[in-house]
């Protein structure tokens, strides 16, 4: 198991700013924030009546961390070195879009996309997390800032492993979009040289995607402590 103890620090620069930087970390996830705060939500309802207790909220950072093992990446032992936010070979971008009348993650701690969580960064065994938030401006939306965000991300040369986590309301559009790029839609094992990993997380697996697939629910329910034994423990004595 790799350790959760996390050293979390500031840097400097936003969502913005990342978008037109000339060199990107190979590791990216890119969240519509609106759409797993709205999931967590129903998970928390539904599994607070059937476990019977109060469901705290989830763990952004706990929830990271899953989303990045389901993504392929793997801890590695590496020395830490120089100021918290050195020495990390390996690093991964978060982006965390969100809509701008939300200024805050209502199930997930820490939640306050302007004050908590953007241009903060943390580190555990898995590597180097940096955090971007930016709000949908009132002339687009959130299927059109994530659409184009996507794209923008896949004309990277530098990403070599690439998380989405869509609203399905618009999955079409980002499979689409995914196809359209240069990423190779079965992707080899590992990173480095060689095709672009790309894992799509959604609730329920879409039939014919020829992307890499992860169930969003698993790594929610692990941010939101609630485990398989408790959820079989619970079902047994019904």
């Amino acid at each position: 198991m790799f350790s959760l103890n996390r050293i979390f620090c500031t840097f400097v620069g936003s969502m913005n700013d990342n978008l037109k930087q000339e060199t990107w970390a190979e590791n990216v996830i890119l969240v519509d924030g609106d759409y797993i705060d709205r999931v967590a939500f129903d998970l928390t309802v539904n599994f607070e009546r059937m476990l019977e207790r109060r469901i705290p909220p989830a763990d952004l950072a706990r929830w990271i961390d899953c989303v990045a093992l389901d993504g392929g990446l793997r801890p590695e032992e590496i020395e830490m070195r120089g100021t918290a936010c050195e020495g990390r070979e390996k690093t991964v971008q978060v982006i965390l879009l969100h809509s701008k009348t939300k200024t805050k993650l209502e199930n997930f701690t820490p939640s306050d996309y302007a004050g908590e969580l953007d241009g903060q960064a943390f580190s555990d065994s898995l590597g180097e997390f940096f955090l971007s938030a930016v709000p949908v401006e009132e002339l687009t939306t959130m299927e059109e800032l994530f659409a184009e965000s996507l794209q923008h991300i896949c004309q990277q040369q530098t990403v070599k492993r690439l998380m989405v986590i869509s609203d399905e309301r618009y999955i079409n559009r980002v499979q689409n979009t995914l196809h359209q790029s240069s990423f190779t839609h079965l992707p080899s094992e590992g990173v480095g040289e060689g095709p672009t990993q790309v894992t799509v997380f959604t609730m329920q697996p879409i039939p014919g995607s020829t992307f890499r697939q992860e169930i969003l629910g698993y790594s929610l329910l692990a941010a939101l402590g609630i485990t398989g034994e408790e959820i079989e423990r619970r079902q047994q004595k019904q």
